[in-house]
């Protein structure tokens, strides 16, 4: 199997010796950094058999949120963070794309109009939401940036996941949707495309994009996920997968990457060769800004909304006569001791030895 770094190691630095001054700062770290994760570079540990005299080297990891060897076990600790989160009720996962027509904008300007996707799609959610038609109440959402398809092209759109209703604006009574419904997907892409329209309106970028836009139909689906527990799990993978994972990595030679995936909507995978410059060109696309937050709460969910979410808690276990789970009540540390490194031909624990990292010039 190949992975994405060693990608990097094999044909970064001709990446950067062609694009260097027009790569984004976030670009050129991310490049380091995956050329340079769990080598002698960063140091690490030296593992020592005093009976075998064997020794093993463990180099620590570049910590990247865009490596694939970095964000295995992240998913997990997310998931456990928010258990004090859930409610007891269904919930839905609400997607927001944005046009074909607005991909070259965002790709050139995404701290801008990455947040203006989440802004206007939650404000747009929460108020059709509060209509008394659907909910009538104030909804929770939590929503994740997502910019890729399976073959690595630029797809960007935003995920919510939403509970089945919501809290009455007087707090004293939970408001549950129907059952497999949350609104209706046509007027909340009206009401998307208006608010993002109206945000753009005051940048310059609102000049760029072509007057069509505004009139064709903005894409947005809603679906039934089940539990809260179910959707958490649902959602996880979103959130700390990269754009590609290194076991869909076929091979990286002669200056050519080949790489499996499946198209949406269909079960048989396919494979894609690409020039390995149009690879990682691919690849650092779904590179996000610098401190980019990617996961974002709104109404219910938000940090200034604990009580209100408390109280929608408790009125949903009174409802459902459900009793507290303190699995989904009481936070739980991710933090593990460090697993014992053994021999592998005598089977006892190994000495352990710091290694600093090696100093170099920048590549």
């Amino acid at each position: 199997m190949t992975t994405v770094n060693e990608v990097i190691q094999q044909y970064g630095a001709a990446y950067r010796a062609k694009y260097g001054e027009k790569l984004l700062p976030s670009h050129q770290r991310a490049l380091r950094d995956l050329e340079l994760c769990r080598t002698e570079a960063l140091g690490g540990h030296v593992y020592d058999c005093p009976q075998c005299q064997i020794n093993e080297y463990k180099y620590h990891s570049c910590r990247n949120r865009h490596c694939p060897q970095c964000q295995a076990a992240a998913g997990e600790e997310w998931l456990i963070r928010q258990q004090q989160m859930l409610l007891p009720t269904p919930y839905f996962l609400v997607t927001f794309t944005l046009p074909e027509e607005l991909r070259a904008i965002t790709r050139s300007n995404q701290q801008v109009m990455y947040d203006l996707l989440f802004r206007s799609a939650a404000a747009a959610l929460q108020e059709l939401a509060a209509d008394p038609r659907f909910v009538g109440g104030q909804i929770g959402l939590v929503g994740v940036l997502h910019t890729w398809s399976r073959d690595l092209s630029y797809h960007p759109h935003v995920h919510f996941l939403v509970p089945g209703g919501g809290l009455s604006f007087d707090g004293q009574r939970w408001l549950p949707s129907r059952q497999g419904f949350l609104v209706h997907v046509r007027p909340l892409g009206k009401l998307f495309r208006a608010k993002f329209g109206d945000g753009l309106k005051k940048r310059e970028l609102f000049k760029q994009v072509p007057s069509a836009v505004w009139r064709q139909a903005w894409v947005v689906h809603s679906q039934a996920v089940g539990s809260g527990q179910a959707a958490l799990k649902y959602l996880a993978p979103y959130i700390f997968r990269v754009a590609i994972s290194n076991k869909r990595i076929i091979s990286a030679a002669e200056g050519q990457v080949t790489f499996r995936y499946t198209p949406s909507g269909q079960k048989q995978s396919r494979l894609c060769t690409l020039p390995a410059e149009e690879f990682i060109r691919r690849f650092l696309q779904h590179v996000l800004p610098m401190s980019f937050v990617k996961v974002r709460y709104y109404g219910l969910f938000a940090s200034g909304q604990r009580p209100r979410l408390s109280q929608a808690r408790a009125l949903l276990t009174r409802i459902m006569s459900v009793e507290p789970d303190s699995s989904t009540t009481e936070s739980t540390s991710s933090t593990e001791p460090e697993p014992e490194v053994v021999c592998p031909q005598c089977g006892r624990p190994m000495a352990k030895r710091r290694l600093p990292p090696v100093r170099s010039k920048p590549p």
